[in-house]
């Protein structure tokens, strides 16, 4: 779920529309619905308020004026790569033991 502060990328009619950061996020005055205020990367800056669901914060789409519309929170790749670096044994690729053995294929192909 996206939350204060994230990037994310909102899609437009199903195609990458604009970057922007969220500013907050307040409850509305409508029960499980929030006023998401959004800082658009755009030049130059705008401030949109937008009224969604928690669905829609969390990436589900949706429309505005017959618009499809999707937020998607963006990760930064300094993250991704931090994220990679901190594999748990169990994910990590098994090691080979004694007796295993490789084949190469370009020693195949000379035969």
């Amino acid at each position: 779920m996206a939350t204060e502060n994230d990037l994310v990328l909102v899609h437009v009619d199903n195609k990458p529309g604009f970057y922007a950061r969220i500013e907050e996020i307040t409850p509305d005055v409508k029960v499980g619905w929030w006023q998401v205020k959004l800082l658009v990367l755009t030049f130059p800056l705008q401030l949109f308020t937008w009224i969604l669901d928690d669905s829609q914060i969390e990436g589900h789409p949706f429309t505005m004026g017959g618009t499809p519309l999707q937020l998607e929170k963006l990760v930064s790749p300094l993250e991704t790569e931090a994220a990679e670096k901190t594999v748990s044994p169990e994910q990590k690729p098994p090691v080979r033991t004694a007796g295993q053995k490789v084949v190469s294929l370009a020693d195949r192909r000379k035969k």
